[in-house]
């Protein structure tokens, strides 16, 4: 994605590769922009009062993120997360999503002494052909959290699994409506 966005900006304009757990920066910036990134990261308290940091005296903040992990794709990927073989192959590992709540932003965002702020959640409705679709969604999202941690063959097993727990809980209408929430927000100091 950095080659890609270095050929195609314009002058001015510089990428580089990093960690937002740990972003630091000598220069302020004006804007720090984020698009489905932080939801990776945990502890977002920290990671916003960094960015807060990184900011010019009248510098703006913008992130979107996801926040479905309260829907069924979400929820059931967790369950059968925690189920054998999979619990061993992921070594224990339970993704739990650092996400919080729009009122918690707010609060936070307010603490953090950002004069201005917009929070909300936008639902986004993602129209496909079937509920059998939304498995195909979140293994370009979600599921890829899981999928680096088994070997090949366990992942496609979890698949299965997944599935099979998945689709009782979704309507079978087609086209199927997949909801989907996103959290954004946007401050300036």
């Amino acid at each position: 994605m950095l080659s890609k966005a270095a050929a195609a900006a314009g002058g001015g304009l510089r990428f580089e590769l990093g960690d937002i757990a740990s972003f630091e920066t000598p220069e302020p910036f004006d804007l720090i922009f984020s698009n489905a990134a932080v939801q990776w990261v945990p502890e977002h308290a920290r990671v916003f009062e960094r960015l807060l940091r990184a900011l010019s005296p009248s510098g703006q903040l913008a992130v979107q993120m996801p926040a479905n992990h309260d829907f069924p794709s979400h929820v059931v990927a967790a369950e059968v997360a925690g189920r054998e073989p999979f619990r061993t192959a992921l070594c224990g590992y339970a993704r739990q999503s650092p996400v919080l709540s729009a009122e918690h932003y707010a609060e936070l965002l307010h603490q953090l002494g950002f004069a201005r702020q917009h929070v909300r959640v936008q639902v986004y409705g993602h129209l496909l052909e079937s509920s059998a679709d939304v498995i195909e969604w979140v293994k370009g999202t979600l599921l890829t959290d899981y999928e680096k941690r088994m070997p090949p063959a366990v992942f496609a097993q979890f698949l299965a699994v997944y599935r099979e727990a998945l689709l009782p809980q979704l309507s079978p209408r087609q086209p199927y409506f997949y909801p989907f929430k996103r959290l954004l927000l946007w401050a300036e100091r």
